[in-house]
């Protein structure tokens, strides 16, 4: 597939600089440019339709909490699941942190097993090690495989009968590199283990089904999948949600209050205390609409193909050293000889090009790798063949001030 077929950089008003030039925006994987439509409906909503949700008795507020509950039907359906599976969150990390506080704190004791990878996003180590710190639950590692994969047969090795949790990244945010989830939910299953996945990689360039996969626990943010930041979603299974006990105590979460006593409200309410995060599920829901528009299938294909033409490229560099495998779901990283990637990332900001330098979040993964930090390209379906030719551009210029 043309990568010119698919690339809507006219849809997004960020991608163009204050003079017109052209920007090139390689940092995806952090959060996405926000097309027009999600611009538009967010303003609506904070505007001209603003009203509270659940509690007014006059139309706006019904019509705005009729929005509000449609919003979450559509995020459902985008991952394959009902609306009373969807507790909106703050983002993926958030949502992490609710079934850790929740579900986590119910259902382990010390010496119970929570299985973790080397390229976990640290949204999916701390909050276990919060748990660890409070109630003496153990942790094990599962390690790589040589081109960076979570490497599942090594995992047998590490789980047995006081594994009650395998928590893991559908889509590494540095590599790039994709889990085997059949694998992965057979290996749960095997133990009798829960399954959580990070799917905030995966969610923008993959379609997932929860239903298919299997899993327990789904985590996903809006930001990234070119919705608006604060908010993202908790998917799970209806059963799990309605034995969880709740996250924060207040408004919209209880049934009834009494001094004497209070009763929650029933899942997915319980969790959602206080104002929800009205305009930000109105445009989450926006994002949706503008992405299936367009085709996860498609877009995934799109970035396929930039990835492969981006590796190639980098591939002609001697001194540069790629990360992940030949085949990464959006995402390149690389570091270029001895260049640090925060001299690298000034300077393709002069060229207009914008990439993330760092550990990503991902320090575990930068001690396996050897590295302080990698340089990242990370591609959206408004990136292009010219966004490549213009990283290529700026990585020559750095290897030639650098010498």
């Amino acid at each position: 597939m043309s990568t010119q077929t698919i690339s809507r950089k006219a849809d997004f008003p960020g991608m163009v600089n204050a003079d017109g030039s052209p920007w090139h925006y390689l940092d995806t994987a952090a959060t996405s440019q926000k097309p027009q439509a999600v611009v538009d409906a967010m303003a609506n909503a904070l505007g001209r339709d603003y009203a509270t949700v659940h509690r007014g008795v006059y139309s706006r507020s019904a019509e705005m909490t009729l929005g509000y509950e449609a919003a979450r039907r559509k995020v459902a359906g985008l991952v394959g699941g009902v609306e009373d599976e969807i507790v909106f969150t703050r983002g993926a990390t958030e949502a992490i942190n609710l079934v850790a506080a929740t579900w986590g704190a119910a259902n382990l004791k010390a010496g119970d097993r929570v299985l973790l990878s080397v390229l976990e996003h640290h949204s999916n180590i701390v909050p276990w090690q919060m748990l660890r710190d409070r109630v003496g639950i153990e942790i094990d590692v599962c390690p790589l495989t040589d081109d960076g994969r979570i490497d599942l047969d090594a995992a047998r090795q590490l789980v047995d009968e006081r594994t009650k949790l395998i928590a893991l990244a559908h889509v590494s945010n540095v590599l790039g590199s994709r889990l085997d989830t059949a694998k992965a939910a057979e290996l749960a299953r095997s133990v009798g283990a829960k399954l959580l996945l990070d799917g905030c990689q995966a969610v923008p360039r993959t379609k997932v089904d929860v239903k298919a996969l299997d899993c327990d626990f789904y985590v996903f943010s809006a930001h990234k999948i070119y919705g608006p930041t604060g908010i993202g979603a908790l998917w799970a299974k209806k059963d799990i949600l309605d034995a969880m006990p709740p996250y924060q105590g207040g408004g919209s979460m209880i049934d009834r209050v009494t001094f004497e006593k209070t009763t929650w409200a029933d899942a997915p309410q319980r969790f959602e205390a206080g104002t929800p995060a009205i305009t930000e599920a109105i445009a989450f829901a926006a994002a949706v609409d503008y992405v299936e528009g367009i085709g996860i299938e498609r877009i995934a294909a799109h970035e396929d193909d930039l990835v492969r033409k981006a590796r190639a490229e980098l591939a002609k560099i001697n001194s540069l050293r790629l990360f992940g495998p030949d085949d990464s779901a959006g995402i390149v990283s690389f570091q270029l000889g001895d260049i640090h990637p925060h001299d690298l990332g000034t300077i393709l900001d002069e060229e207009n090009v914008a990439i993330r330098a760092g550990h990503h979040c991902a320090q575990p993964l930068m001690d396996h790798l050897g590295v302080p930090a990698t340089a990242r390209a990370s591609f959206g379906l408004y990136s292009d063949e010219d966004d490549i030719a213009a990283l290529i551009r700026g990585i020559e210029r750095t290897m030639r001030i650098f010498g």
